[in-house]
């Protein structure tokens, strides 16, 4: 883990940074070779295939008691499971309160999916 992200995360309680890592770890088990940047005034990190905005493919985002992983293109993608919650024109998250949120099927398909539809 790089030390942006370890000192971004130490401002959250032990269980919301458990749930940020397991996160970061299932986008890089997915998206090895992310680009992983974190943006402190945003409270998020974020990962894609290049530095712009417009390369993002997901972003974690913590918060008080869970964590969001938000997708960028989210309205694209598709979502069977019925996991994407959001109102935005592009965005969508999957709000991730326990590590078993993250184990669902849905979670790892939508990962999948973002990706591919970032190389199309």
């Amino acid at each position: 883990m790089s030390k942006a992200v370890k000192e971004f995360l130490a401002s959250y309680s032990p269980e919301v940074r458990s749930l940020a890592l397991k996160a970061r770890g299932l986008i890089l088990e997915v998206i090895p070779d992310a680009i992983e940047q974190v943006d402190p005034p945003s409270k998020i990190i974020a990962y894609g295939f290049g530095r712009k905005m417009a390369d993002i493919i997901c972003v974690i985002a913590p918060y008080t008691s869970h964590v969001n992983l938000m997708f960028s293109r989210g309205t694209q993608l598709s979502d069977p499971e019925g996991l994407l919650e959001g109102t935005g024109k592009m965005a969508r998250h999957v709000k991730i309160r326990t590590a078993a949120d993250l184990q669902q099927h849905g979670v790892l398909a939508l990962l999948k999916a973002a990706v591919a539809a970032m190389k199309r």
